[in-house]
């Protein structure tokens, strides 16, 4: 098993080799095979299998079809949470509109975000469902927007391999779009390149942050006997919409330790 951060030790990373394809709960072996295919003829090789109801087996392998690197570089993991851990953006691919208000992205709109954010550094992931159910609304509740494939409405039922093909094909368009611009003269360290700053706050971190800015909001009494679910989603969408960086969110859990701290004092004074 891998690491879902690793990339392969005689490659130079570049955008491709910090996205990553994570399918969650797979339940038949034949797609994962499948979908190793659809991801390596556009050139993407890091795939992680998140919780699959069957390990990748004979089937998978015939069905990747020479893909098999990719296969057997997967990593696995028990959790969404754990899978996309340090990653900067979660993009979660799903057919239906559910009670989890994401932004909803095109799949061209959102490759060009993801190969954007790895571009500049960051970890990036697609993320996609059962092949009967899809995303749940707590595994989407870690992503920070959602993609919809605009299939025909009278049979828009993509299989999951095909669905990781279109969301490759588009990844693959945007990573040569990037490759292009790299050579002008706005690449970095040239002449009006883009200014240098800090690493951008991981998937990890800014769950750390919401868990932290929940117990402060408890402590202070903020939500004065409402149930904070429906705050904490709003608050997530505007810091997530923020783009933090590291030492962004650092200031923050300083800013919330601190508000903690006077509230404890508050209560012993009562």
């Amino acid at each position: 098993m891998s690491d879902p951060a690793s990339t392969p030790s005689n490659q130079v990373p570049g955008p491709a080799d910090r996205l990553r394809i994570v399918l969650v709960g797979t339940q038949h072996p034949g797609n994962i095979g499948s979908a190793a295919r659809a991801m390596k003829t556009m050139g993407l090789s890091r795939l992680v299998l998140v919780a699959p109801e069957k390990a990748p087996s004979v089937e998978s392998y015939a069905l990747a079809a020479g893909a098999d690197d990719v296969l057997a570089g997967a990593a696995t993991c028990a959790t969404l949470a754990e899978a996309v851990a340090d990653c900067r953006l979660v993009l979660g691919c799903t057919a239906r509109s559910r009670r989890v208000a994401l932004e909803e992205l095109l799949p061209r709109d959102a490759a060009a975000r993801a190969v954007g954010e790895a571009a500049a550094g960051a970890e990036v992931a697609l993320v996609f469902g059962r092949e009967r159910t899809g995303l749940s609304n707590d595994e989407l509740q870690l992503c920070h927007a959602s993609v919809h494939i605009p299939a025909n409405p009278d049979y828009s039922s993509l299989n999951l391999a095909a669905a990781v093909q279109v969301l490759s094909y588009e990844l693959r368009l945007a990573v040569l779009a990037v490759a292009g611009q790299a050579t002008g003269p706005d690449a970095e360290g040239g002449e009006g390149g883009p200014e240098r700053r800090e690493p951008p706050a991981s998937h990890s971190e800014m769950e750390g942050f919401f868990a932290q800015l929940g117990d402060t909001l408890d402590a202070i009494d903020f939500h004065k006997g409402r149930a904070p679910e429906s705050a904490m989603r709003k608050l997530r969408r505007l810091y997530l919409r923020a783009g933090l960086d590291s030492r962004e969110v650092r200031i923050l859990r300083g800013i919330l330790a601190d508000a903690q701290r006077m509230a404890s004092l508050a209560r012993k004074g009562d």
